[in-house]
């Protein structure tokens, strides 16, 4: 038969194609049964027809019948029928034979099997003949080819059927013949004739029950992929993997549904889920609707005020919906859904009053405590149940329980919801109707604990929206803490992100009112973080008076939290005044104080600070261990995605990046399985960016578009990605794109952080320049021109960033060297202005010498390549050869795929040379003859020949003689003539 080959790959089933084919002897003969159950959308087809296609490209015939679901009036034999009807359709004049050969096969062929008069029915047949001939025919049809038979969908099959398969399984068959079988294990309730017929066939010695899992996470995700190649958020995926839970099917429709995002099942899913509610009755239909509306998991308890029944009649009403394998038992005393989908598909399918009857009989129930639930769930059922009052109540509380156990994701929805309840009118007046102080609501209070819980999960954009709209909807006369408790809660979220606050105007509001205040915690915590505002203008005598009242008062309050996060300040002060030292040593102190203190946030910015602090001075190892340290701190106390939890994330990974492992890095930035906000998505997803560009992987730019879409998030994210296109469009060959990336990095941060000094633009212009120069070997006089002004402008203006950099540390040294490098290397490739050689090999010695006195592994490798070529050229070939070695070490050892594709040509120059000169005149022009011809044709003097190619003025000069004697030329212009008509220089 014709088999259908499947168009995508196949994705998480390769092992059970390959036991598949072992078992019916794919690779040898015909043999044995398999009987392969899977729920619904597992994959049984696909997989059947991935074997299929195997075994008939191997020369196999392939026979199929289908079971379907006629209920009770299903035909006997129908998949044998259906099977010799396809049969007949690609070969009348077989099936004709086995017909002949055997009357009882013509009775289950489908024209015998029609409505007809009864003077032309069929002649009865005995069982055991019609079994034999059955036998007979698949034996027949096995004798020129192996054979492989298949039933689909035996859950649905008849008894007849049954028996005639029973039959067959204990049948040793003269020809190479195999079976296959495929039902659904999730349709096999406990009454269901088919789960008795298993247990007894799998003791059969021929017959194997193999059972499909489902996918792995990392499978779904390869099929997800797959299905949807533009790559989606990982937020986006993860939810469709939990919704899925590894079913084929549900991912694949799932991910078509993501291009409507509705949020409700598609049709065909939804059908398909929820056919299985026929099989338990009314009372099962209502149990589980009620299940559906309780959620993934419901109590007996609970359920039994949502059904409505008696105890007896949910009993038996459960019992039917367990051995339907809707509902499966959790624990002593609770029920779930056997998969999430079928909640949702039942819930999706209730009518809108049914819902609200349920939601409010169990917010009733758990309200009044007759059951058993959390604030969270209560607030669910009361919001759907319209008692809007109960709802923002309760939410509130599900916020502080879920901030209590370490989830803030939780408790922003919690909270968040509580603040749109409370923007109606009516609802904000039903919550204050009471006189209890604990269920009234503080609404700036709450602001703050959700401003607060935004940025614990990581959204600190949120968190800082959260604080600034109720900062302005403060009426003119409202109290005066209630003002200073939102600037406080804005500022200090407000410092971790990029923004257009004017947060030192706003803390200098908050200190003007609380001048005349006596000391208090909240006084102190709006003088530090007026303290820090100031240290971020570059006000730093300001700060350190501040930051010195905040910690006079913390100290006499013991407010520990404060007292550290003055004392870090003070420290980062220190360290900018060149006091690396005595910074080290408060940070210290600062740390014990508030770890004995049991304040693990105030413990957390002291662990980053460290870090940071080793980092800055070029204690790569230190820094390293210190961010791990402080990663580690940051998941144990649930914010690893907030402010400094991912900041020691980040930063670990690109300290890891550049002492040379990699390999390491990548793992560190790889979010897959994990839901990071965006934020944090963006930052290290820059990150990976620059380890692929340093592999050279041009795909990678793929990336950019999203990316570059992100930049408004951060300006580190724009650093990063920017600097990592730079190199990636540069190695590409596109200048005109990796020059424009670079402007659009800096005027884009430039906007973002109202400064045109910041340091990071000195590695942006380095990297730049560098690809400059490469491109001005091949380049025009003109473009060579325009090029070296084009460097010239980034280092000056480079260079005045690097010059501004108070105390700048080893890093600063190095893009700043990297930068004076690059310049000369260009203008000595261009032929403009060039620097005298030795000049030049200073320059590059001091940017090796730079870059490994900071630790950064792969821009010291790269540094000593360019040394090396300078080396060479000047006549110093030994000294390049040692650079070389120890560059194409480190290339070899990360994979820098453009390093190394650098290095050969400088290893190899000398050789190319020795062996042009051996040419005779009539020999074709060697690789190197030709390199050196279009320069010629470029304009190239033989000096700037020699430094584009790495070889001596000398070499160059006899290189030209042999292409002029190869040519027949007199002159350079004439060779360049000769070469153009000859198509040797297109």
């Amino acid at each position: 038969m014709a088999i259908e080959i499947p168009r995508t790959p196949l994705v998480g089933r390769v092992e059970e194609l390959r036991q598949l084919a072992d078992l019916v002897g794919a690779d040898g003969e015909a043999h044995g049964t398999v009987l392969l159950g899977g729920d619904a959308g597992a994959g049984k087809s696909r997989l059947v027809a991935e074997l299929s296609a195997r075994v008939v490209a191997d020369g196999w015939r392939v026979l199929v019948g289908h079971c379907l679901d006629f209920g009770d009036g299903s035909p006997p034999y129908l998949p044998f029928t259906d099977a010799l009807g396809r049969l007949a359709a690609e070969d009348p004049q077989l099936v004709d034979t086995l017909a002949g050969s055997s009357p009882a096969i013509a009775g289950l062929l489908p024209a015998r099997r029609l409505l007809s008069d009864s003077s032309n029915s069929p002649e009865p047949t005995g069982r055991a003949a019609l079994f034999e001939a059955v036998q007979d025919a698949l034996t027949t049809l096995a004798e020129d080819t192996p054979l492989l038979f298949i039933v689909e969908d035996l859950h649905w099959a008849d008894q007849s059927t049954r028996d005639l398969l029973r039959w067959l399984f204990t049948r040793t068959f003269s020809s190479p013949v195999a079976i296959l079988a495929t039902y659904r294990s999730d349709d096999l309730h406990r009454q269901h004739p088919l789960r008795g017929a298993l247990a007894e066939w799998v003791r059969l010695p021929a017959v194997t029950r193999l059972q499909l899992r489902p996918l792995s996470d990392d499978e779904s995700r390869q099929m997800v992929s797959v299905l949807h190649p533009q790559s989606l958020a990982e937020a986006e995926l993860r939810h469709i993997l939990a919704r899925a839970e590894g079913n084929p099917f549900f991912i694949e429709e799932l991910v078509a549904a993501t291009e409507v995002s509705t949020g409700l099942l598609p049709i065909d899913l939804a059908d398909l889920l929820l056919v299985r509610l026929e099989q338990i009755g009314e009372a099962g239909r209502l149990t589980v609707q009620a299940a559906a509306v309780a959620g993934r998991r419901v109590s007996h308890t609970l359920l039994a005020y949502g059904s409505n029944l008696d105890n007896t009649a949910l009993e038996t009403a459960l019992r039917a919906a367990v051995d339907a394998n809707i509902l499966v038992a959790l624990g002593a005393d609770g029920y779930g859904f056997r998969h999430a989908l079928l909640a949702e598909a039942i819930y999706q399918d209730l009518l809108p009053g049914e819902r609200v009857r349920l939601h409010a009989a169990y917010a009733e129930a758990l309200a009044t405590h007759r059951a058993e639930g959390s604030a969270a769930e209560l607030a669910r059922h009361a919001r759907a149940s319209h008692d809007l009052v109960t709802a923002a109540r309760a939410s509130v509380q599900a916020g502080d329980e879920a901030m209590a156990i370490g989830g803030p994701e939780e408790a922003i929805r919690h909270f968040e919801l509580a603040l749109e309840l409370l923007a109606d009118p009516r609802v904000a007046a039903g919550v204050s109707e009471t006189d209890d102080d604990e269920a009234s609501i503080d609404r700036v209070g709450l602001v703050i604990r959700a401003s607060n819980a935004a940025a614990a999960a990581g959204h600190v954009f949120r968190a800082v929206a959260l604080a600034n709209d109720q900062l302005r909807a403060l009426p003119a006369d409202a109290p005066t803490h209630d003002r200073v408790r939102l600037i406080h809660t804005l500022a200090t979220t407000a410092f971790v992100i990029d923004h257009k606050l004017d947060l030192l105007g706003l803390t200098t509001e908050g200190v003007k009112l609380m001048a005349d205040e006596p000391a208090s915690p909240l006084k102190a915590h709006i003088l530090y973080v007026h303290a820090r505002a100031s240290a971020d203008r570059a006000r730093d005598d300001e700060a350190a008076r501040w930051a010195g009242e905040a910690l006079q008062i913390a100290r006499d309050l013991d407010l520990a939290a404060v007292a550290t996060d003055a004392t870090l300040l003070l420290a980062r002060l220190d360290e900018r005044a060149g006091e690396p030292q005595s910074a080290e040593a408060s940070i210290a102190a600062a740390i014990e104080q508030a770890t004995a203190a049991g304040e693990p946030f105030a413990e957390l910015r002291g662990l980053y600070n460290l870090a940071s602090l080793h980092y800055g001075q070029g204690r790569l190892t230190q820094a390293i261990e210190q961010f791990s340290v402080t990663a580690a701190r940051a998941r144990s106390i649930g914010r690893q995605w907030a402010p400094y939890g991912l900041d020691a994330v980040l930063f670990g990974a690109i300290a890891t990046h550049v002492s040379g492992d990699w390999a390491l890095a990548a793992e560190m930035v790889d979010v897959s399985g994990q839901s990071p906000p965006e934020l944090a998505e963006a930052l290290l997803a820059a990150v990976s960016l620059e380890i692929a560009a340093g592999r050279g992987d041009i795909g990678a730019l793929a990336a950019m578009p999203r990316l570059r879409a992100l930049w408004q998030l951060d300006g580190l994210v724009a650093i990063t990605s920017g600097g990592a296109a730079i190199e990636l469009y540069g190695q590409s060959g596109d200048l005109a794109a990796a020059q424009a990336i670079h402007d659009d990095a800096v005027t884009t941060v430039t906007e973002m952080w109202r400064q045109m000094s910041f340091q990071a633009r000195v590695r942006l212009a380095a990297l730049l320049l560098g690809h400059l120069a490469t491109a001005a070997g091949s380049a025009t006089a003109t473009d060579r021109a325009e090029l070296v002004a084009r460097g010239d402008e980034l280092a000056a203006k480079a260079m005045a960033v690097a010059a501004e950099g108070r105390h700048t540390g080893p890093e600063g040294f190095a893009w700043a060297s990297r930068v004076t490098a690059e310049q000369s290397r260009l203008r000595w490739l261009a032929g403009v202005d060039a620097d005298p050689e030795e000049m030049l090999i200073t320059a590059w010695r001091e940017a090796v010498a730079a870059f490994e006195r900071f630790g950064h592994v792969y821009e010291t490798a790269r540094s000593r390549a360019r040394l090396a070529a300078v080396l060479f050229a000047a006549g110093h070939p030994a000294e390049a050869k040692a650079e070389v070695e120890l560059a194409r070490a480190t290339a070899k050892r990360l994979g820098a795929k453009p390093l190394i594709d650098e290095l050969p040509s400088l290893g190899a120059a000398g050789g190319s040379a020795s062996r042009a000169t051996t040419g005779r005149d009539d020999e074709t022009l060697t690789p190197r003859e030709h390199e050196v011809l279009l320069l010629v044709a470029t304009g190239r003097s033989n000096r700037e020949i020699a430094q584009q190619l790495f070889i001596s003025a000398k070499t160059v000069s006899v290189h030209i003689s042999n292409v002029l004697a190869k040519l027949d030329a007199s002159s350079r212009t004439e060779a360049v003539a000769i070469a153009r008509r000859r198509s040797l220089l297109d």
